[in-house]
């Protein structure tokens, strides 16, 4: 991909940029619990989560796209697999099912491509073999293919040690699946997985910071009625691309305000930009508007919350090296163990950028500069590729390996145009 400056700054407002890819995949799998016919509006048709829909498939699910909607009709039960459950590049997908099958009667394997593949798969197959799944992989099942005898699990209580959405996910679904659980973590994670449940109709509740998980048993949930909202994450790089062009305005319509997902837009707010919030619907998820307008870029310390804004850090460094001054993201080991080691890749191309930075061993700093066109090698991450766009509307960029954008956001390059760039994939 080849980005060339962008010299003007721009007054957009955009109503479906990309729908929420956590959403749609919780859309997929979810459905596979429920009692009737789930009908699906604006999923989003990206790699990642067409995959998760095509597990659903090979679950037993029949699945049919009508105009915008897709309607998922799910399995009497779900059962082995006939074949190899591919997740392509989703490490999202590949944990939310480990957990689903955990507790499921069958035998499944998960696979995917070959940065999925390398990416640890221990941080969930640790805790839900702990509370007796049957699992097994590659480095002691820390990697994929990923196998899985899925059995009823007797109730569990679990302490994670770390806020993970993802771990948070497969220990409910584990649970809701056997014979129930408790789970709690040292802060609140990203919670759609239990909104969502709860909207269908799980018994899930709250006791002195524990998540209380009662078994379906012989019961289903309602069907999901759900239009998925644009993705806070994915609209990120287009917000930051406004934060750092003073005079610069962007609006997002019909986009998710759940607290956990926006935090990356109040530290630009904290940082200068202008940003606005405009809620208009609250059933499964809090949805609204989210206006920011770019203005001058202070430093910022960002050491809280980590986890609400853990997939927007990349982003968020671009926005740091375009503020006055040093700043800092900590307690952001977690960055480490995505697609790739974020926390190097961001700063090595940092560097190549002319910017100074460097590497805490759980988080980064950057001295906000004028940038400079580099090579930037996105080692196959899609955010990575995303957020040096971004900053090439500064000076330009050329990234490699930008193809891997397709996984989560086919659209990226078109909105970068409609901001006024010139885009080359």
């Amino acid at each position: 991909m080849k980005v060339e400056a962008l010299n003007s700054k721009f007054d957009i407002e955009l109503d479906l940029v990309s729908t929420d890819k956590s959403i749609s995949h919780r859309c997929a799998i979810f459905s596979l619990l429920s009692d009737g016919v789930s009908v699906i509006s604006d999923y989003l048709e990206a790699e990642d989560t067409l995959n998760s829909l095509e597990i659903a498939k090979k679950l037993g699910a029949k699945i049919e796209k009508i105009d915008n909607k897709y309607y998922i009709t799910p399995p009497a039960k779900i059962s082995s697999a006939k074949s190899v459950l591919e997740c392509g590049n989703s490490g999202t997908a590949m944990r939310i099912y480990m957990g689903l099958l955990a507790g499921c009667d069958g035998f499944y394997v998960l696979s995917g491509d070959e940065y999925l593949n390398e990416r640890p798969m221990r941080r969930i197959a640790k805790p839900l073999i702990e509370v007796g799944a049957k699992i097994d992989g590659r480095d002691d099942a820390n990697k994929a293919p990923i196998a899985i005898r899925g059995r009823n699990l007797d109730y569990f209580s679990y302490d994670s040690k770390i806020a993970s959405a993802q771990v948070k996910s497969a220990l409910i679904l584990a649970g809701l699946c056997a014979k129930g659980c408790e789970f709690s973590e040292p802060e609140l994670s990203r919670d759609h997985s239990e909104r969502m449940l709860k909207g269908m109709g799980a018994d899930i509740s709250y006791n002195n910071g524990k998540i209380i998980v009662k078994p379906l048993n012989s019961k289903k949930l309602k069907p999901l009625i759900m239009s998925v909202p644009n993705d806070p994450s994915s609209c990120f790089f287009y917000a930051v691309a406004a934060a750092i062009t003073p005079g610069a305005r962007i609006k997002f319509k019909n986009i998710l305000l759940n607290k956990t997902r926006i935090q990356a837009y109040k530290i630009l707010e904290k940082m200068g930009a202008k940003v606005s919030y405009t809620l208009t619907n609250s059933e499964y998820e809090d949805i609204g508007d989210i206006e920011i307008i770019g203005d001058k870029l202070n430093s910022i310390i960002v050491d809280d919350n980590i986890s609400w804004l853990i997939d927007e850090a990349p982003a968020l460094a671009i926005a740091f090296a375009c503020a006055n001054g040093k700043s800092e993201l900590k307690n952001a080991a977690e960055l480490r163990v995505k697609e790739c080691d974020r926390i190097s890749v961001t700063i090595n191309a940092l560097k190549a950028c002319g910017i100074e930075a460097g590497e805490y061993d759980d988080g980064f700093w950057v001295v906000g500069s004028k940038p400079n066109r580099a090579l930037i090698d996105s080692h196959g991450d899609h955010r990575i590729a995303m957020s040096f766009a971004v900053l090439g509307l500064k000076c330009g960029m050329n990234i490699s390996k930008s193809e891997f954008i397709a996984t989560s956001f086919p659209k990226f390059s078109h909105f970068l145009r409609v901001l006024g760039a010139k885009v080359e994939d």
